[in-house]
């Protein structure tokens, strides 16, 4: 014989089912990673006690100042993220949740992205190079740039390493530093052309930025809307499309025109 439940039992045990599912969601991986911000550096210096740029076969100058390349810290391909993460990275200011596809490449293994990342940076390194010394004239002198920067990859550094060569072979071209000695952070690729070119998670970096002193961050144009969303006070913003652009508006900066292009 079948016994008959009584309302509140029917609807303990019709419940039991969602909140499984639910505690099911909540736990079960998701294709995102959680980002936040990560480490700078001064391509003027050094970093992990290696200098970032050394330059041999032209001159140098002693810089004052600092350009900071920034990054950001995204939780590792082979990682689980539930849905508990990425709700908490939604109303967290100081994370994101991005497609884990636009942080890593799809289907490869953690060696293989790996390997990717490095790639990138390198071709970043002799984009970034091309690009200074064409900016400068310089293209066709024995000039050879060596960029080091342990355990970051990527393509974002690209046009910080530009204008580190530019101002350590030229500085603002009247003697002074591109830098007017304050702390300027900023992202962005290069291409051999000078084209500054988008990144992804600008609204970190200039948190990034911030924390590490800077107090101007360079921003591809692009991006000006997300680097303003959780814009850190004491932070300006420049926005740049190309290299001469920024070398431009740097030079301005120094010299305290008012004709300076913000987001």
């Amino acid at each position: 014989m079948l016994s008959r439940l009584t309302r509140p039992q029917a609807l303990t045990v019709c419940a039991l089912p969602v909140v499984g599912l639910l505690a099911a969601a909540v736990f079960a991986p998701l294709p995102f990673s959680v980002a936040q911000p990560g480490m700078t550096a001064n391509v003027l210096g050094q970093n992990k006690g290696t200098q970032v740029i050394t330059i041999t076969g032209a001159p140098t100058r002693m810089t004052s100042g600092q350009l900071r390349m920034t990054t950001i810290e995204a939780t590792g391909p082979d990682a689980s993220v539930s849905l508990g993460d990425v709700i908490d990275g939604w109303f967290a200011t100081d994370r994101a949740v991005m497609p884990r596809d636009a942080v890593y490449p799809t289907g490869n293994s953690v060696k293989e992205i790996e390997q990717h990342n490095a790639e990138q940076m390198k071709q970043s390194q002799d984009a970034a190079t091309r690009a200074a010394l064409g900016y400068l004239g310089d293209s066709d002198k024995n000039i050879k740039v060596t960029l080091r920067l342990a355990d970051v990859g990527g393509p974002s550094a690209g046009l910080l390493f530009s204008l580190g060569i530019i101002d350590k072979l030229d500085g603002d071209g009247s003697g002074g530093d591109l830098t007017g000695g304050r702390t300027v952070a900023g992202t962005g690729t290069i291409s051999a052309d000078g084209t500054v070119g988008a990144v992804g998670g600008v609204s970190l970096k200039t948190q990034a930025a911030r924390r590490d002193g800077a107090t101007v961050f360079l921003v591809p144009k692009a991006e000006c809307s997300d680097a303003r969303a959780e814009l850190p006070k004491g932070l300006r913003l420049i926005p740049v499309t190309t290299l001469k652009g920024a070398v431009n508006a740097l030079t301005a900066l120094q010299k305290g025109k008012s004709d300076i292009p913000s987001c």
